[in-house]
């Protein structure tokens, strides 16, 4: 698993891609689901944001892309301080792959 950390902006449109290459080839994605959370910490029980494959999170097929959007109005929902995230893929056969994670830094919205 990949280890990376996102700049968000309170308010902003959030939007991410990425492609997965394991082994250095972009993975076919056809058949995968995906699920994205943010949370205040690890141990946190509740999400901050929870995002999947039929809201919020795009996969790409054959070109091994993944989408992240996340709209303004709930960014502007979230407040400002860093919290942690992960994304895992699953594939057809319920096989779950970790492929990134890392720290989810909100930035304060100053325009408003």
């Amino acid at each position: 698993m990949a280890i990376y950390d996102f700049q968000a902006r309170q308010g902003a449109t959030f939007d991410r891609s990425f492609t997965w290459k394991p082994g250095g080839t972009a993975a076919d994605l056809a058949g995968f689901t995906a699920r994205m959370q943010v949370r205040r910490t690890v141990r946190s029980t509740e999400p901050v944001v929870s995002l999947t494959h039929a809201s919020g999170i795009t996969l790409g097929g054959e070109a091994g892309t993944v989408s992240l959007l996340i709209s303004a109005s709930a960014m502007a929902d979230i407040p400002a301080r860093s919290y942690v995230y992960d994304i895992e893929l699953i594939d057809g056969v319920g096989t779950v792959f970790p492929v990134l994670s890392g720290n989810f830094v909100v930035a304060a919205e100053v325009t408003r």
